[in-house]
């Protein structure tokens, strides 16, 4: 065998790709049973198995899955889109989703928008060429069209939508209460003294924002606040944008005593054109943020945040694919998991 190994090692390396058919020659034994080895079938004995791994091995062989998958229909691959993954939430997002599946023999691509919708289009595109088994997302900034989620809909495979996505999809959504996580915040406050608050927000378009504003909204009308639009800012809510919207702010003739950020990264913009102004946090200004990322229990001072759970609706995400992946027939409607939060207070907001 040592002999046929060597000549076809050197075939090998000439042609550059090993297939089934080479491990299958120097063994001298069927392809069939190679792939049947390979996939650990009970038909092949365990030393055929450990010969033909040893000798795929040798040869590096490495298996053509977009191949398998058009052979078997099952890629046990499943897309994941996100915004950016430079972001503790979303990093923690995927490394749940994809403990849950690993477990499952699935496989997941990554692919991040950051806040495109083209790129998001193009990501969906690549996901359904190499035909993955379902897609697992968090919509982009910029979406407003749905077709190209329809598109995943159209092509009989699970949609599952986190934290960001829209109800008209009809598709599973596992996320937080973000209309309750404002009055959460407002409600802190309020109790902390605080009577002219201001909201930077993210896009009224997006669902999770606009659910963030409607909830701001009427925690003031609740507790008796009053109403500014000039208090009220949509925004990207990267650190630049923070930045931007706290130099807005401090430029009214009557200041906010305190700020509610969607985003840390935002408040941490914030955060800095504070501190540049000789503004006493929380004392002057109290400021809290969305998201509790890491940086938020390093700053000085410490930013109060909202913690959303990221761990949970990775599991949960991939836990909803799974319930798909089992049925013959995909069949989704619009279910819901959301989630409560908690606000973790810290000295941006204690006064």
């Amino acid at each position: 065998m040592l002999n046929r190994l060597s000549k076809y090692i050197k075939k090998i390396i000439i042609k550059k790709k090993t297939t089934i058919k080479d491990i299958a020659n120097v063994l001298n034994i069927s392809a069939a049973a190679v792939s049947k080895a390979l996939h650990n079938d009970d038909r092949i004995s365990e030393k055929t198995k450990k010969a033909v791994r040893q000798v795929a091995e040798n040869l590096n062989y490495q298996p053509n899955h977009l191949a398998s998958a058009l052979r078997s229909g099952k890629s046990k691959l499943v897309g994941v889109i996100v915004p950016r993954t430079n972001s503790n939430f979303f990093s923690s997002v995927i490394q749940n989703i994809e403990e849950v599946l690993n477990k499952e023999g699935y496989s997941i691509i990554i692919t991040q928008s950051n806040e495109s919708f083209k790129k998001e289009c193009a990501s969906i595109d690549t996901l359904l060429f190499t035909q993955v088994d379902g897609i697992i997302a968090s919509m982009a900034n910029e979406t407003v069209d749905l077709t190209y989620f329809e598109k995943i809909k159209k092509a009989s495979i699970p949609l599952i939508l986190f934290d960001r996505g829209e109800n008209d999809l009809n598709v599973d959504y596992i996320g937080i209460d973000d209309y309750n996580s404002s009055h959460i915040i407002v409600e802190h406050l309020v109790k902390k003294g605080c009577k002219r608050i201001a909201h930077i927000g993210g896009y009224k378009h997006t669902r999770i924002f606009n659910n963030r504003i409607r909830g701001y909204i009427d925690a003031l009308k609740k507790n008796n606040l009053p109403l500014n639009d000039e208090l009220l800012i949509e925004g990207s809510l990267t650190i630049e944008d923070g930045r931007e919207k706290m130099i807005q702010l401090l430029s009214l003739k009557n200041r906010p005593d305190a700020v509610y950020v969607a985003s840390d990264y935002a408040a941490l913009g914030a955060l800095q054109v504070l501190k540049e102004n000789n503004i006493k946090i929380p004392d002057e200004i109290a400021l809290v943020g969305f998201g509790n990322e890491p940086f938020t229990s390093m700053t000085t001072p410490t930013i109060t945040s909202i913690d959303q759970h990221s761990a949970e609706i990775g599991q949960q995400a991939a836990f909803a694919f799974l319930a798909h992946a089992k049925t013959k027939v995909v069949k989704q409607t619009f279910t819901k998991r959301i989630l409560d939060v908690a606000l973790i207070e810290r000295d941006s907001s204690n006064r």
